[in-house]
């Protein structure tokens, strides 16, 4: 069958050090995933089990970027998180093997429509609008797993050289095998799977203008400039 239009090219995510590059498949996002910020939304810590949402693709923006300030929003967030690149199939792992298909990890920011998000909750609806949009899942280049393993490193957030986020990557209520494991059970994970693990408390508004800086103790640095409104 011949396509009817030529198919954009995956977005690809850059590895530190080297020349190729992470066509990203698809993203998955861990929800409530630190208890100060489960407490600062108004939300309970729940160990029952992760909860996930997801964005397409086209969410995916290099660090160093300058984005508009999103339409539809008059309260955009931004979200520090550790990311995780799988490289390698993965379904129905048990926890003590779900390392194994990780390539590597990244630092990023999911970028929320938080009154849109706000809006879909009070109504019972799916909240897409406040977290699948354009720009909205910012990345740094993937260090390799070989170079980085997840434990006590500092995770923290910066806005125009203040910070307003600031934890240590143990402070997650699912740590990352957990976090595959459990996910492996509902998809079948494959490489150029992206996972946004969550985010520490300090989460706030932004404003044209506004330079983001984040960190991850270890790995690359991503950064964002908030442009005018579209």
């Amino acid at each position: 069958m011949t396509p009817l239009f030529d198919p954009p090219e995956p977005p690809m995510v850059p590895i530190s050090q080297g020349r190729r590059g992470f066509p990203v498949r698809r993203i998955f996002c861990v929800g409530r995933n630190y208890a100060a910020h489960a407490a600062e939304m108004g939300n309970e810590v729940d160990r029952e089990a992760p909860f996930y949402f997801t964005k397409s693709p086209s969410a995916i923006c290099d660090t160093g970027s300058t984005v508009p300030y999103p339409p539809g929003t008059i309260d955009f967030h931004h979200e520090m998180e550790l990311v995780v690149a799988i490289g390698a199939p993965a379904f129905r792992v048990e926890q003590d093997a779900a390392m194994a298909p990780v390539l590597g990890y990244a630092a990023g920011l999911d970028m929320t429509r938080r009154d849109l998000q706000q809006k879909g909750k009070d109504a019972r609806r799916p909240w897409d609008l406040g977290k699948d949009f354009e720009n909205s899942a910012v990345i740094g280049p993937i260090t390799p797993a070989a170079q980085f393993t997840p434990g006590r490193q500092r995770i923290a957030m910066m806005c125009n050289g203040v910070v307003r986020q600031d934890a240590r990557l143990d402070d997650m209520i699912w740590s990352v095998p957990e976090i595959v494991a459990d996910l492996s059970r509902y998809y079948h994970l494959d490489a150029g799977d992206l996972i946004y693990t969550g985010t520490p408390a300090g989460v706030g508004p932004v404003s044209p203008g506004d330079v983001l800086q984040g960190m991850i103790e270890g790995l690359a640095q991503v950064e964002l400039t908030i442009g005018a409104p579209q």
